[in-house]
């Protein structure tokens, strides 16, 4: 019943900033937990950021201090700010969504926690 959209994806340069976005369908985006999640090509998803329906945020080791997860529920939309982008960093960048709302915190960390996907987008980083 959720749709997700994933846009704002590009090719930057490394230090440079992009913002990425996730606009859900549905009625009840705020009683959802959202999440960031990447893979690059040969690599597993990994987690990336999360977000929970009363704002606490969880960022990954990776990118802690250069990203920030926010949501806008009046929007249906999640954001992923990212800064100061490394090489690294290059991925397809995934949304995710959760109605379940009640585990703790490392419960949203894994890809098995989130009941619907986007298609992706792109982001590479050049060095």
């Amino acid at each position: 019943q959720v749709q997700l959209v994933e846009s704002g994806g590009g090719l930057v340069q490394a230090g440079d900033s992009l913002r990425l976005s996730c606009a859900a369908s549905g009625r009840t985006f705020s009683s959802y937990v959202m999440g960031w999640f990447r893979q690059a090509p040969g690599k597993v998803r990994e987690f990336v950021a999360a977000v929970r329906t009363t704002g606490s945020t969880y960022v990954a080791d990776s990118v802690k201090g250069r990203f920030t997860i926010s949501r806008d529920n009046a929007k249906n939309t999640v954001y992923l700010q990212m800064s100061s982008l490394k090489p690294e960093d290059t991925a397809v960048y995934y949304c995710a969504a959760t109605p379940r709302t009640y585990y703790s915190g490392t419960y949203y960390y894994s890809t098995n926690a989130y009941d619907y996907w986007g298609q992706g987008t792109q982001v590479t980083v050049s060095s």
